[in-house]
């Protein structure tokens, strides 16, 4: 039953890593007129995937497993529980390599703030979650063989099974929130709003909305209060500046919008696109 959960989790994580291939290639395509913002969501749709597919193919065929052992048993002689054994060894070996390669490719990319990325956050989860599955599979069998008591195996495999669901549960929690538009960090947000508010032409920021468009893409959205007694060649011309000064504070700005308005603060906090009625702006 354990050795079975490793290889239904083995075969899920093949597949993922067939998933996270696809979301690298298709997320570095350009912007074109169907996709103007571009295709940077494509990395946390194809980690969504990869979420789902270790949810199903991996922890519900552990308890699958796990429940079938408590019910009828497991019979293998002393060489098949070796031959599994020495597998799992070997196993343990390669995805221990493997975890190691991620992690220092986590560190060489700038530490752990790189793990936003949905592609590299998710070999990390799965050769995580890989090293310590096979740890329990091999405490499992062990103690199987030890005490003659299918219970231990049993046991392991519904604590591998737990294991990938809370892992796929996480990896597809963060995958959804960027799906569905996810703002910018606070910290990034915050500068963004402090340049706005020390530029001498902008009386006030009304509101700034910002998204995740992609792994380094973002969408900035700002409704400004200029200052009165502009006209509407200064106003076109303070919009540029303030746009370039964005984009040279944060590069990751690749689409900057600017909503001049005169409206109060608290008319501004009250529009649709405040409180999100109507779809927001």
């Amino acid at each position: 039953p354990a050795l079975l959960s490793e290889a239904a989790h083995s075969v899920a994580d093949s597949l993922n890593e067939i998933f996270l291939l696809a979301a690298l290639r298709r997320s570095r395509r350009p912007a074109d007129r169907r996709h103007p913002f571009g295709y940077g969501k494509e990395r946390f749709f194809w980690s969504l995937l990869a979420a789902v597919g270790i949810f199903v193919m991996g922890g519900c065929f552990s308890f699958f497993q796990g429940a079938e052992a408590l019910r009828n048993g497991a019979h293998e002689d002393f060489t098949g529980y070796l031959v599994g054994l020495i597998v799992l060894g070997v196993a343990l070996v390669a995805e221990g390599v493997s975890l190691l390669r991620a992690l220092h490719q986590v560190r060489r990319q700038g530490g752990g703030s790189r793990l936003r990325d949905p592609a590299l956050r998710t070999v990390v989860a799965e050769d995580g979650t890989a090293v310590l599955g096979v740890t329990l599979a091999i405490v499992g069998m062990l103690l199987h063989m030890v005490t003659g008591q299918v219970v231990w195996e049993a046991s392991a495999s519904l604590a591998i099974g737990a294991l990938l669901v809370y892992v796929a549960y996480r990896l597809g929690r963060d995958a959804r929130d960027q799906l569905i538009g996810e703002a910018a960090d606070p910290e990034l947000s915050g500068r963004i709003g402090s340049l706005l508010r020390a530029q001498p032409e902008i009386d006030s920021v009304e509101a700034l909305f910002t998204m995740k468009t992609g792994l380094d893409s973002l969408l900035v959205a700002a409704r400004i209060d200029l200052v009165p007694g502009l006209d509407s060649e200064r106003v076109e011309e303070v919009a540029m500046r303030i746009k370039r000064s964005i984009a040279r504070t944060v590069p990751e700005a690749e689409q900057i919008f600017l909503d001049v308005t005169d409206r109060p603060a608290e008319e501004a906090r009250e529009s649709p696109a405040a409180t999100g009625e109507r779809g927001g702006a």
